[in-house]
């Protein structure tokens, strides 16, 4: 599962207007807390790019493959505090409850964290999943090129936008 910007304010949105709802948060301006939430997830966006940015780098000067593309990253992940990868989701919904603790705008918490992450969960993975469909789809077509690479990059750009064009999204 990968999550995109695009994706940020949709989950954002279904997550608070959720625990809202069901009464696990009380906001006064519950818009304000989905613009707080949409901040944590396209920080992380803004960070696993920066990630993916330098494990290209790394691994272009060191000479080492695209094949260590994924150990790479994992660590330099670590290093700069983020998870990625199959850690990614439990770390999203840690970053987002956090938030919550910390927010103006949430006035009270109703529910423990770990029942905020249960209510949250349906919608990342609804979301993550459709991108996942959609990013193996485009990983179909670009198995001609390395991972990892500055072309492999720009094709998989390319090749998303033409999938999401031709799925009507």
């Amino acid at each position: 599962m990968r999550l995109f910007a695009s994706k940020a304010l949709p989950i954002a949105q279904e997550c608070v207007r959720a625990l809202v709802k069901s009464e696990s948060i009380e906001a006064a301006a519950p818009s304000e807390v989905i613009a707080d939430v949409e901040a944590v997830l396209k920080s992380y966006v803004d960070a696993e790019r920066e990630v993916g940015q330098k494990t290209r780098d790394l691994l272009e000067r060191t000479g080492r493959g695209a094949s260590e593309f994924t150990r790479v990253r994992a660590q330099l992940a670590e290093t700069m505090g983020i998870k990625v990868g199959d850690e990614m989701l439990d770390y999203l919904l840690d970053q987002v409850v956090q938030s919550f603790h910390h927010s103006n705008h949430v006035d009270e918490i109703f529910a423990e964290d770990v029942e905020l992450r249960r209510q949250m969960v349906p919608f990342f993975k609804k979301h993550m999943a459709h991108d996942a469909e959609l990013d193996a789809e485009v990983r179909l077509q670009l198995r001609h090129l390395k991972e990892g690479t500055s072309t492999w990059d720009v094709e998989y750009a390319r090749v998303m936008e033409g999938v999401r064009r031709k799925r009507g999204g």
